[in-house]
């Protein structure tokens, strides 16, 4: 009975929360001022894609390569955690949205367009609000680049990484110099002045020279807005090992040092502004989404492994949250749906027993229906967003009436086993 229990006490904790989304992050607060923080009603949101054709050889973020995706689902849990968090954070505006990875290229049109749907639904997302999607520069990308234009994509932030097809087989893109270069073009055409590359520097067998060389190619073809990003050695990536064996060589630091110096100043000679260290815009091209990160203002994630940083006003307002979403993309989803504790998960657990039988003939139970706290209705057991601020002293009342039952439930010993 004990062990029984004991393994009851965490199903409770998960699943008895309102809505999912709550369930699924690893949560962090911080106490902020009783009055409403600047701009509380306001958010930007990011959407995690988590998946992959393959993994680059630098690469360490959370991204998983997968037989198959199911698509209908990936989008419903999305959807989901998208209501959750904008009811908890009683955000009515989204400033801008982004859709990241993993590769977010790899999702289909219509996933893009239902989260769209979504977030307008449930707050205010101006017409011309930046909605920007990461392209994986893929003959694949390419073509589907124009679909993600009707879905409601405004901006492309393309990874090339590399002009440099040496380069790239270091990297393990799947792509070549030639094709970043004609989905460029295309994102070009398809959203003039709201399209961003991605370039790398510091990466084995580059040097100042060819660097510079690179950047000039890169800005006859994009001269709206470029990130720059030093690669950086992860340890646990194919990389890190190579160069740790000595299989390969990066540039020194001082070596680097002078391609960032270098690449600063050629892109101010082109007109750019720094806006932050690794982001350059020309021609009013800054990203929103950028700024909005670096002047701490809120933002919302969803998606496996994504983070947040927000007030949330359903709760009263007096702590800022950080949440880190579940990470791995089964067990995230498989969260979300269980996100209370329905009646057909309840019999999974205990057939022997109906979750109404349990729980409604206790009267402790009855009186937290009574205050507004508890809800055990027809789709199952959870608790109100009032109750769920109670959580710790509902849980024991609902785990003592669940041993109380098992214990008048269990079978007598038999004779035989008496000592």
């Amino acid at each position: 009975m004990k062990k029984k229990v004991q393994r009851l006490r965490p199903l409770f904790r998960q699943y008895v929360f309102p809505c999912s989304g709550t369930e699924v992050a690893k949560i962090q607060r911080r106490a902020v001022s009783t009055d409403q923080p600047l701009h509380a009603h306001e958010a930007s949101l990011y959407v995690h894609w988590p998946y992959c054709l393959k993994r680059c050889s630098y690469c360490n973020f959370n991204k998983y390569i997968p037989r198959s995706v199911n698509h209908v689902l990936m989008t419903e849990c999305l959807q989901k955690e998208t209501r959750t968090l904008l009811q908890l954070s009683q955000v009515s505006k989204i400033t801008s949205v982004f859709f990241g990875g993993g590769t977010p290229s790899l999702a289909q049109p219509s996933t893009i367009a239902a989260l769209i749907g979504t977030v307008s639904k449930h707050a205010q997302l101006s017409a011309d609000a930046e909605v920007t999607l990461e392209v994986n520069p893929t003959p694949a990308g390419k073509a589907r680049l124009r679909d993600f234009v009707a879905a409601g994509i405004n901006r492309f932030s393309i990874g090339t990484q590399s002009l440099c097809d040496a380069s790239l087989r270091v990297l393990g893109r799947d792509h070549n110099a030639l094709q970043a270069l004609q989905t460029l073009s295309e994102a070009r055409t398809l959203c003039p002045g709201r399209v961003s590359v991605d370039v790398m520097f510091g990466l084995p067998g580059q040097s100042v020279e060819s660097w510079e060389s690179e950047l000039e190619e890169v800005l006859s073809v994009c001269d709206d807005h470029v990130s720059l990003y030093q690669l950086t050695l992860e340890r646990g990536t194919s990389l890190f090992r190579q160069v740790k064996l000595g299989e390969l060589s990066v540039p020194s630091d001082d070596i680097t040092a002078t391609m960032y110096r270098s690449a600063r100043k050629r892109l101010e000679k082109a007109g750019f502004l720094q806006y932050e260290v690794s982001n350059f815009a020309k021609d009013n091209a800054v990203s929103a989404h950028n700024i909005g990160y670096w002047k701490a203002q809120q933002y919302i994630g969803i998606g496996p492994g994504a983070h947040s940083r927000f007030v949330p006003l359903a709760l009263g307002g007096v702590h800022r949250e950080a949440r880190t979403q579940t990470l791995e993309p089964d067990v995230w989803m498989w969260e979300l749906g269980l996100s209370r504790i329905s009646h057909q998960h309840w019999k999974m657990f205990s057939p022997e027993a109906n979750l109404q039988d349990i729980l409604g003939m206790c009267s402790d139970v009855e009186e937290l229906q009574k205050k507004g706290l508890l809800i055990l209705d027809e789709r199952g057991l959870r608790c109100s967003w009032d109750g769920m601020a109670l959580l710790d002293s509902i849980l024991p009342v609902l785990l003592l009436s669940l041993e109380t039952l098992f214990h008048m439930c269990r079978p007598a010993p038999s004779p035989a086993t008496v000592d």
